[in-house]
């Protein structure tokens, strides 16, 4: 029923201005969170979002489509609950998790940790881990920053390609497939 399409959990690339790199979802651990993701991307929500927040050795942000860092909004209003499980950890590099500012405060927000980051566990729901182009994001995370951990040259994501359909295929009745833009139609 959650499974993807050759039995595992969804995967979905995003086709960014350095390269494509693809997360594998765990919509059996957070199905709101993951649900609240697919959908934005299905409304082309994050197509040309930069990475508003780059810490070397942490972690890149992005997500938000003021590049602020304040903007952002969920499929379910403005604010929607955590699902936070103690048995997902930041235990390394490639873990994606939603940013909030504080308990039950997630949007459209989300981040890739560059090295394990215990100090999140607890704090953000865990709904992925990057599967493929591990190296985009080593790139994305040594890239020139200020001293507010902004990029001195914009990267952002150009769109999203659903790679298996799985839980997606529950929400919607007919997927389209674009080169750079995930498009999903009733």
């Amino acid at each position: 029923m959650w499974a993807g399409a050759e039995g595992g959990p969804p995967e979905v690339t995003l086709e960014t201005s350095m390269g494509p790199f693809t997360v594998e979802l765990y919509y059996k651990h957070a199905p709101r969170t993951c649900r609240n993701f697919l959908e934005l991307s299905r409304r082309n929500y994050y197509d040309n979002v930069k990475f508003h927040r780059i810490i070397k050795d942490f972690m890149v942000q992005g997500g938000d489509p003021t590049g602020t860092g304040r903007g952002g909004e969920s499929i379910y209003g403005s604010k929607f609950e955590d699902e936070i499980k103690p048995e997902l950890k930041h235990t390394g590099a490639g873990i994606l998790s939603m940013a909030n500012a504080g308990p039950n405060t997630n949007g459209s927000q989300f981040f890739i940790t560059l090295a394990p980051c215990p100090s999140l566990d607890g704090k953000h729901t865990i709904f992925g881990r990057v599967c493929r182009g591990m190296e985009i994001i080593k790139r994305l995370g040594s890239v020139q920053t200020d001293n507010n951990d902004r990029y001195v040259l914009p990267w952002y994501v150009k769109g999203l390609v659903l790679e298996s359909m799985g839980y997606f295929s529950l929400l919607h009745s007919r997927v389209d497939m674009d080169l750079n833009i995930f498009v999903v139609a009733n």
